[in-house]
């Protein structure tokens, strides 16, 4: 199948050689990993990146499943002795499923249908002289089937119809006329239901709602649907019934039909519109709406995790994390610059306590006693007022403060992962301890952390949860490769996201590490119990060592590339170490002379920008960013205010706009810019500082309206 599937991708592609196209198949197939595929085979796939790779793969497995579904239906019908060649051809030669399944429709099975009854009683020869509408008395050729139980010539003609009615809900071409008319017309429809207008007043822009179904965007159709779906409303998605029915009875009825003739089979056919063909096509349609819905949804989530686990990390610091709190007091934790926990306790600077002096006292010594470089302070309760409280004190040192979005947090002090990592503390130690590592590296805090719990996107309960599951793992996992992995200080977590390992080989690691000590070279990871040649081959120019004696082992460099390398090196008369220290003699290289059938300029070029800068971050550094201090709650907010906000959601609509107070303010998808942009990720990005203009202010229910037309962003 993997030619076939090459022809069709290279054909929807239309960018790629095909041979390009089934070089990438087959490394799939043989159970290369799509980073690695990205990053290392270049040359046999024509440099396709990642989004390509991606989309390819995707694209073979959706095509796999196709491929299932026809071998399927080709038995079905195969065993009813109704497949003639050119059915075959049909079902063989088509990619489009729902041309698939109106192909498949007149042989599925059925069971209990009224058509089924009636063929039951011996009434399909009638339902043909019907249909043939040749007969100038059909009640006469009626009253031949009256037996048994089919009592009179009404019963016969109803059972006839009924037969009748199944075949024109099953006419291919009856169906693609529906469905046309559906994709075109059809009007979306919501209604609150009697008595849940109080339950569901998050509803209430659709308690009498009406609008084009081809303009019904994906985030208003997930609320309609999820509306439904919570009893709140009731849906229905339909287009002009009596329009069809005549555009139908002209499709059927033939001009030469007697009266009676006629007139039976234009009730037949209405019959086979409105309780067959009409159902299943309107819940067809709303399946496809629901899958695009959520696929639009999905991406959006996606690239809202994908900016969030690619946030700026502060790197190599001792961090002093604080999860604020009222009553019980703010949970505080010092953390060394691998994220180690070396100190907890607990201050009371805020109400009731509002001890001022004794929290100031144990923040200044253990600022000073472990030589604090930066304070993270969880973004939830008690968050504005501890951090006013921290800027406002002289303390022993310099230090960065930086508020942290905390959300998840709760649900990994709670975790296995947490219970594995502090089995001796309590779940707000463990807390505390996710924010201050969330500013030291949010990539790998984050990824131990479901990323539907991460407090970004919208409607993630609503979408297929499969593909949302699909969709999110890809994007931990590219975000994992594109930075690369400290192989000696990596969580079991975030190793589970390296190309080619897995939780399990991650675990084997883990052990093997702690057994043994930290990892000296790359080829020490074939000791790891699972580690095969395969595996490694996948994993390992995803995995760094700082200070291993190859410096090549603290880059991107692929260990099948070191003797390459090498001898780039002798042939410079240099060692690697010379050779990665002299730019150059590095931009001497002839990168020319080192082409191979196997090694193309791509890898060479790589290899080069690598060595430049081993075991660089591509991400970038992060900033402090502080809040306007004179707004501390809504009521501080007046119209036309200027102030500094942090992105810290977008969807479809807008993006939510952190402005250091309880709520957040929206900046809506028209208030994003002066020019017309389609969506807010053209403008903003997760954890953006912007600045921002009050529009509207509802204090009753907590909503704040927010421009940024014609303010410097």
């Amino acid at each position: 199948m993997a030619n076939a599937h090459a022809n069709i991708i290279t054909k929807e592609l239309g960018t790629y050689l095909r041979k390009h196209v089934a070089a990438c198949l087959k490394l799939l197939d043989e159970g290369a990993t799509i980073p690695f595929i990205a990053r290392y085979r270049k040359e046999a796939t024509g440099g396709m990146d990642e989004v390509i790779v991606h989309a390819i793969s995707e694209r073979h497995q959706a095509l796999n499943e196709l491929d299932k579904r026809k071998e399927y239906i080709l038995e079905v019908i195969k065993s009813q002795n109704a497949l003639s060649p050119e059915l075959q051809d049909r079902i063989t030669e088509t990619l489009d499923p729902v041309v698939l399944d109106d192909i498949y429709l007149p042989y599925k099975p059925k069971r209990n249908t009224r058509a089924q009854a009636a063929r039951t009683l011996g009434l399909e020869p009638l339902a043909k002289m019907i249909m043939a509408q040749n007969s100038a008395d059909i009640s006469k050729q009626a009253s031949k089937f009256v037996k048994g139980d089919v009592a009179d010539v009404k019963a016969a003609i109803d059972g006839a119809s009924d037969i009748i009615a199944e075949w024109v809900s099953e006419s291919e071409k009856a169906r693609n006329i529906v469905r046309s008319r559906y994709q075109r017309s059809a009007t979306i429809t919501s209604k609150v239901i009697a008595g849940k207008e109080e339950e569901g007043k998050n509803y209430q822009n659709y308690f009498n709602f009406s609008e084009p179904l081809r303009t019904c965007n994906s985030h208003r159709y997930l609320a309609i649907r999820r509306g439904e779906e919570e009893g709140i409303l009731k849906v229905n998605i339909s287009i002009e019934d009596d329009e069809m029915t005549d555009r139908l009875s002209r499709m059927f009825v033939r001009s030469t039909a007697n009266g009676e003739v006629a007139e039976i089979v234009k009730t037949a056919v209405k019959d086979g519109y409105r309780r067959l063909m009409r159902p299943s096509i309107e819940n067809e349609i709303a399946a496809a709406t629901k899958e695009k819905s959520d696929m639009a949804a999905i991406q959006m989530f996606a690239d809202n995790v994908r900016q969030l686990l690619m946030a700026p990390p502060l790197g190599h610091r001792r961090i002093l994390a604080i999860d604020p709190g009222f009553r019980t007091g703010c949970k505080l934790v010092v953390l060394d610059e691998q994220g180690n926990l070396l100190q907890h306790d607990v201050i009371y600077p805020t109400p009731p306590a509002n001890d001022y002096v004794g929290a100031t006292d144990a923040l200044c010594y253990y600022v000073d006693q472990f030589r604090i470089d930066a304070i993270a302070i969880g973004n939830g309760t008690a968050g504005r007022e501890t951090e006013r409280f921290i800027r406002d004190i002289m303390l022993p040192r310099k230090v960065q403060i930086f508020m942290v979005n905390e959300n998840g947090a709760s649900i990994y002090s709670a975790s296995e992962a947490a219970r594995e990592e502090f089995p001796n503390e309590d779940l707000t130690v463990r807390g505390a301890v996710s924010i201050g590592r969330r500013l030291l590296d949010p990539l790998a805090e984050l990824v131990k952390i479901d990323p539907k719990s991460i407090g970004v996107g919208q409607y993630q309960h609503a979408v297929n949860q499969v593909k949302l599951k699909d969709a999110l793992d890809y994007v931990v996992e590219s975000c994992v490769n594109s930075v690369g992995v400290n192989v000696n200080t990596a969580s079991k977590q975030l190793l589970s996201y390296v190309s080619g390992i897995g939780p399990t080989l991650a675990a084997n690691i883990v052990k093997y590490r702690t057994e043994n000590g930290d990892f000296a070279a790359r080829e020490q990871l074939l000791n790891v119990p699972r580690m095969g040649e395969k595996a490694f081959q996948q994993c390992a120019g995803f995995l760094r060592i700082p200070g291993a004696e190859n410096p090549l082992d603290n880059t991107a460099v692929h260990p099948e590339r070191y003797e390459l390398v090498e001898q780039m090196a002798a042939d410079a008369n240099a060692d690697i170490q010379r050779l990665a220290r002299d730019k150059n003699m590095l931009h001497n290289i002839e990168l020319d002379r080192y082409v191979t059938k196997d090694v193309g300029l791509p890898t060479l070029t790589d290899i080069i920008l690598e060595l430049e800068k081993p075991g660089r971050d591509p991400r970038e550094t992060a900033e402090e960013i502080p809040f306007d201090d004179a707004v501390r709650k809504i009521d501080d907010l007046h119209l036309g205010q200027e102030l500094t906000g942090k992105v810290n959601n977008i969807t479809a609509f807008g993006v939510f706009v952190d402005l250091g107070m309880k709520e957040n303010g929206l900046v809506h998808i028209s208030q994003l810019s002066d020019r017309f942009i389609s969506s807010p990720s053209e403008v903003v990005s997760i954890g953006q500082n912007v600045r921002v203009k009050v529009l509207d202010i509802d204090v009753a229910r907590g909503r704040i309206a927010l421009t940024m037309k014609g303010l410097s962003n």
